[in-house]
């Protein structure tokens, strides 16, 4: 499994209904709420295989009330 972050900036009002939507679909391992120029970041294990944008295209792109994302890779170091 491959590890990435993700952020979402919502829509004005939306952010709750986002990260309900996010957490529903069961598909992050943590989902927390942030301050700055970022609503909610994600941490989300991609499963082997998988490529990661059509993943998360098809598994979370398409919810109402996300404008932006930022998807940050991970590579083992240690």
């Amino acid at each position: 499994m491959r590890c990435v972050f993700v952020q979402f900036r919502c829509a004005p009002g939306k952010t709750y209904e986002v990260a309900e939507a996010i957490h529903d679909r069961e598909l992050v391992s943590e989902l927390y709420s942030t301050s700055g120029e970022w609503d909610l970041i994600a941490k989300i294990y991609i499963p082997d295989g998988e490529d990661v944008g059509q993943f998360l295209n098809r598994s979370l792109f398409d919810l109402p009330g996300i404008t932006r994302t930022l998807t940050t890779m991970t590579f083992r170091t240690f």
